[in-house]
């Protein structure tokens, strides 16, 4: 195959650049930018489908954020693609933000009080749970951020929402236009010359 890497990369390899990439993160979000631009559906579908994306990514159900996006994504007839690449609002920099944000807001649902604790600590103690903790050692945590994921992700899924439909209606636009042009010059054949032809 065509431009494939010589040395294919282990299993450690591919789970580092999976969680941390290999250039920068700015890199990687413009490459991501590039991939919602360019796909082939309506500004609404690949919005929605981005939102729907967006929103399973402010849930606690780790490793499970690509279905939970399809499924949203399929019900809300969303392009499906965006909904995965939408799941990249999740990642190693905002889940410790995301999950102290749903579970300070689902305690506060529940109890009427949000507990004073930072986002450092909350992301250690839930990472540490998944791996060490039975789940219903785990439900007594889990259960606030499941409450609070709800009004996090609806926000997170409405914010991304409108900057992705807005991108890709003025790329798809300017694309448009571009085409146009192409099809016009140089192939496009003068007036003059068209007249003179249906003349003879």
């Amino acid at each position: 195959m065509l431009f494939q890497r010589r040395d294919r990369p282990s299993r450690i390899e591919r789970l580092r650049v999976a969680v941390w990439p290999r250039n920068s993160w700015a890199r990687s979000t413009r490459y991501f930018g590039k991939r919602v631009l360019r796909l082939t559906a309506t500004p609404h579908a690949i919005a929605v489908g981005f939102a729907a994306g967006a929103f399973a990514s402010c849930t606690p159900l780790v490793g499970f954020h690509f279905l939970t996006g399809f499924a949203l994504a399929y019900i809300v007839r969303g392009n499906l693609i965006a909904s995965a690449l939408g799941t990249s609002i999740g990642n190693p920099l905002t889940f410790p933000f995301i999950w102290a944000f749903t579970f300070k807001i689902g305690q506060w649902i529940l109890h009427g009080r949000a507990p004073k604790t930072d986002a450092h600590h909350v992301h250690q103690q839930f990472q540490e749970g998944l791996f060490e903790k039975s789940f219903d050692a785990l439900w007594p945590m889990l259960k606030p951020m499941f409450i609070g994921a709800v009004p996090l992700g609806l926000v997170v899924g409405s914010v991304s929402y409108v900057i992705v439909y807005k991108s890709v209606e003025v790329y798809q636009r300017r694309r448009k236009q571009t085409l146009a042009k192409r099809g016009k010059h140089p192939y496009a054949q003068p007036t003059s010359t068209m007249e003179e032809d249906r003349s003879a």
